[in-house]
């Protein structure tokens, strides 16, 4: 089926489902109110996926536990009512709980405009963006691959789309592979956004004939997209950041 215009299988959706819906979901709670409640037995780690499914980003001194909907029910509702994303639980209808998973992928977020690139841009790009075609219009197999990441991986790469990439390989491979400059109309323009301090937050390509690439999060359900590339700018304009704009070699 299309999911944000992209063909996905059901066994990605099936694995959509359980980072979103897991039968156990995690709860942030007081290491001493884990105690008390006798759920240390449930405290336990967070995987990439379920810390983006429950935006779990700043643990501080809690603890995370695992819980049932029947045992979340008996936490006091202020802690209930404090933890920082939703919990989602699957329907009793499986074709349902596919369609709640698919409208949370979708919710919010542009459609991948990529099989609206004609075959002449494409072809041009080849060179300069040897894998921007492939990665176009795919979800990643888990969390962690992000913009920096799809940037460098569409300019060759090897492995680089798979990566969580970090600010230092990133700057390295802007200041070895581009210089400062380029237009958003042609192939081959990184776009940067820095914050007031200078550190980058978030990077895009430019695929040439008015589209860019970028992969908005490092999130299981952020698929590497093409959009138009004032869309991408708009979609990346946040309080504080700054475009700036780097020209391939």
């Amino acid at each position: 089926m299309l999911v944000l215009g992209i063909d996905v299988d059901d066994e990605l959706i099936d694995r959509w489902r359980g980072w979103l819906m897991p039968k156990r979901q995690p709860y942030l709670i007081g290491p001493g109110l884990a105690g008390e409640l006798g759920l240390t037995d449930r405290i336990g780690p967070l995987t990439p996926e379920t810390r983006d499914s429950f935006e779990l980003y700043d643990l501080g001194a809690d603890v995370v536990v695992w819980l049932t909907g029947t045992e979340a029910r008996a936490l006091p509702a202020e802690v209930r009512a404090a933890q920082p994303g939703a919990h989602r639980r699957a329907s009793r209808d499986p074709a349902q709980t596919r369609r709640r998973v698919v409208r949370y992928v979708e919710d919010g977020r542009r459609p991948s405009r990529h099989t609206e690139v004609d075959v002449k841009t494409w072809s041009e790009l080849a060179e300069l963006l040897p894998k921007a075609a492939s990665l176009a219009g795919t979800f990643p197999d888990g969390s962690g691959p992000n913009c920096f990441g799809t940037v460098m991986a569409a300019s060759g790469v090897g492995g680089a789309e798979r990566t969580w990439m970090q600010r230092e390989p990133f700057e390295e491979w802007l200041a070895e592979r581009t210089v400062p400059g380029g237009r958003d109309d042609e192939a081959g323009t990184v776009l940067v956004w820095r914050g007031a301090d200078g550190l980058v937050q978030h990077a895009a390509v430019t695929l040439g004939g008015g589209w860019a690439l970028h992969k908005p999060s490092q999130g299981w359900m952020s698929p590497t997209k093409v959009l138009r590339v004032g869309d991408v700018k708009l979609s990346s304009r946040t309080p504080g950041r700054y475009l700036h704009r780097n020209r391939m070699r």
